[in-house]
């Protein structure tokens, strides 16, 4: 930069006491007091930056984890007291790479004991088994546990991802579930070989030291903050999560993410570019100034002087003069007779502006009314089974996004035929809406469709996924009160069968397996209570 002044200065005497080379020193000197400080705010911001970038994913991380655990609900809470009270003693496989053969065999062993229907065998309830029984279902949930936790480290390129059970008491942390395993030798301590997964792992984590894995535990709230490590897996950050079933404080969530290489690479990039930027800006700024003064200022300074005279008095000889004076065939002098033609024609692009604006706002209103009425029941105001069809599609995505709280209500209407047949299709189409009425009454938080002559299906998620026994047996009720009713016609005294079906991934492998076993459940339904007739 000083070289191409000092050239300046001795060749262009003029151009160094103008007030453009006064203000290329200044903004020269200007640069590399600039790019001094924005290296070390550049470091400075990044390392910010990627802290909040490590706590927003470890966030997500936990996330996912304590979404998966609390789905489990109780049978969590049965699986830790008994991993608390028993780990000590059972041995578990080291080198296990799935979960499912230490299922069947809990399953084998009830089955050998009581001749029942273990589709869903956690239901049939935890103390209501034999030790035996205990032992191996503790056995294939702690498989289950740990490869979650374990896919978990390795999808997200973590270090570490655990499990801890506090003991306030003494400030101890157990590590339940490991994502990373150890050995178990034969007189059952750790090592670095053995057949069998070591548990139960403790250590002694003074608060003081330790102070945001405790205040997580104490506050049972996250904390806006890493507990930093100095381990085997190198300079880490852990983030922690209490984890809260049925309003009982259990334990903490955590995953680990190692910055040390990250704070090496920020540092020698952040060096590196500043370096770059320095010789590149120097050089550039210089010999730009000069070209940008030569070529282009003048001529734009003179174009922008004619542009806003042009804009005070609306002169139609100021246009001319524009193109008179552009003249050459660079970008500027084509731009001064861009200019020229625009502003001669900018009222009637203008005007054509508003009129294709007005026209774009009647099509997309028309557009919005004809997909509001093609995805609308004609009968009953409802959805129809096209948008149910979109529906399902997003529950697909959510169910391989790893979103699994959701189900399906079924409905059917009990006797259309022979209402038609007795009192005529007008009859049955207001027993219909009839029941569409009772149908939106009850589950008025969720989504209702109807996808066939006499059939109904309701999306079940949120408020009404965690109340679904209690609207079943609300619909049970207002169905029964309904075909009491003398006081109405025959055909407007609805009888419908339910049936419903939440997803359960021991029995679930799409969105089309829940939908069947609610749609079964509602025929056995229907079944029963054609008997009872």
């Amino acid at each position: 930069m000083i070289f191409v002044m000092d050239y300046i200065y001795k060749k262009q005497p003029k151009v160094a006491n103008s007030l453009l080379f006064k203000i290329l020193f200044i903004f020269a000197l200007f640069t590399i007091i600039t790019i001094g400080f924005s290296g070390v705010n550049t470091y400075v911001t990044q390392m910010h930056l990627y802290k909040s970038q490590c706590l927003d994913n470890l966030r997500n991380i936990v996330d996912y984890l304590e979404l998966l655990i609390k789905d489990s609900g109780d049978e969590f809470i049965d699986y830790q007291e008994y991993y608390m009270q028993h780990y000590k003693e059972i041995d578990i496989p080291y080198d296990f790479t799935e979960y499912r053969s230490a299922h069947h065999d809990f399953q084998a062993l009830v089955l050998q004991a009581d001749e029942v229907d273990l589709s869903d065998s956690p239901k049939l309830g935890f103390s209501g088994l034999s030790e035996e029984e205990k032992k191996a279902y503790f056995i294939y949930r702690h498989e289950y546990w740990t490869l979650v936790f374990e896919n978990a480290r390795k999808s997200f390129n973590l270090p570490y991802t655990y499990y801890l059970v506090p003991d306030e008491e003494d400030y101890l942390m157990y590590y339940m579930i490991d994502g990373e395993r150890s050995h178990k030798n034969a007189d059952g301590f750790m090592s670095d070989e053995g057949e069998n997964l070591y548990l139960g792992d403790v250590y002694y984590n003074p608060y003081e030291k330790y102070y945001v894995q405790w205040n997580t535990w104490f506050s049972g709230t996250r904390q806006n903050d890493f507990q930093v490590w100095d381990t085997d897996w190198g300079h880490t950050y852990a983030y922690y999560s209490p984890l809260i079933i049925n309003g009982k404080k259990l334990g903490l969530i955590a995953a680990e993410v190692n910055v040390k290489s990250v704070y090496d690479a920020v540092l020698k990039n952040t060096l590196t570019l500043s370096i770059g930027i320095i010789v590149g800006v120097i050089l550039c700024i210089a010999f730009i100034f000069y070209l940008l003064n030569l070529l282009y200022i003048k001529k734009i300074v003179r174009l922008e002087s004619d542009m806003r005279e042009y804009a005070e008095e609306k002169d139609p000889d100021i246009v001319r003069r524009i193109k008179e004076s552009a003249t050459g065939k660079d970008e500027i002098s084509s731009l001064s007779r861009q200019f020229a033609t625009m502003i001669t024609e900018v009222e009637r692009y203008m005007q054509t502006l508003r009129t294709t604006s007005e026209e774009l706002d009647d099509t997309k209103k028309f557009a919005n009314k004809m997909n509001s009425l093609a995805n609308k029941d004609a009968l009953t105001g409802i959805r129809n089974k096209t948008a149910y069809d979109n529906e399902f599609k997003r529950l697909e995505w959510n169910l391989e996004s790893g979103i699994k709280t959701f189900g399906f209500a079924m409905i059917d209407l009990n006797d259309l035929k022979q209402i038609n047949d007795t009192y005529g299709h007008e009859q049955g189409n207001a027993a219909i809406k009839k029941l569409s009425y009772i149908v939106c009454h009850v589950f008025d938080h969720s989504p209702v469709f109807r996808i066939g002559g006499d059939e109904f299906v309701v999306i079940l998620e949120k408020s009404d996924y965690n109340q679904i026994k209690s609207l079943i047996q609300e619909f049970n009720s207002q169905i029964e009160q309904s075909t009491k009713d003398t006081s109405v016609e025959p055909w407007e005294r609805v009888s419908a069968a339910i049936g419903y079906a939440l997803y359960d991934e021991s029995l679930d492998r799409s969105v089309s397996d829940v939908f069947n076993r609610a749609d079964k459940a509602m025929y056995v339904q229907k079944r029963l209570m054609k008997v009872s007739r």
